[in-house]
C-alpha cells in the first residue's frame, strides 16, 4: 500500500456555502499515479463539512433550506451566549452532524461514483473564510 497526501485550499463565502470539489479529488488521485484504492477528503474546520450530493440548482436550495429548518440559526446557542461576539454556534453544531471526512473508492484510477454523485465542500459558518482540506490516497 502506498499513500498520497494532497493539501487543498479554498476560499468559501460561508452561510451554507457549497463548492463542488469532484474535479480536484479526482486530480489527486490520478496525480498520485495508484491504480486501486480509497480516497478520504477531509475539512480541517468545525465549521464546515464534506458530503455527496447531487449538484444540481433544486437539491442545493433544498440542501440549504434543509439546514436552516434542522439547526437555525440562533443567538441563544450556549456556544454564542459564552463567547462574545461569537454568532455561528448553529455553523458548529452542523458541522458535528453532518462530519468532516468522506472516503470514495476508486479502481483503474478513476473514482467509484454514481452517476449523479458529486463531492461537496459545506461551509455553515457565517463569514466568509479560506478552507483546508486533505486529500489522502491510500492504494496501490
Amino acid at each position: 500500500m502506498t499513500v498520497r497526501t494532497v493539501p487543498l485550499t479554498i476560499r468559501m463565502a460561508g452561510g451554507t456555502d457549497i463548492e463542488n470539489i469532484t474535479q480536484s479529488v479526482a486530480e489527486a488521485v490520478a496525480a498520485s499515479n495508484l491504480r486501486d484504492g480509497i480516497v478520504t477528503v477531509f475539512v480541517k474546520h468545525t465549521t464546515a463539512s464534506i458530503m455527496m450530493i447531487e449538484d444540481e440548482p433544486g437539491i442545493l436550495a433544498d440542501t440549504r433550506t434543509f439546514w436552516d429548518r434542522a439547526i437555525p440559526p440562533d443567538p441563544r446557542w450556549q456556544h454564542n451566549t459564552l463567547n462574545p461576539g461569537e454568532d455561528n454556534g448553529h455553523s458548529h453544531l452542523r458541522g458535528q452532524l453532518q462530519g468532516p471526512s468522506l472516503t470514495i473508492p476508486f479502481a483503474a484510477g478513476t473514482l467509484l461514483l454514481g452517476t449523479w454523485q458529486q463531492v461537496v465542500l459545506v461551509d455553515f459558518d457565517t463569514r466568509s473564510r479560506t478552507r483546508e482540506l486533505i486529500v489522502q490516497v491510500l492504494g496501490e
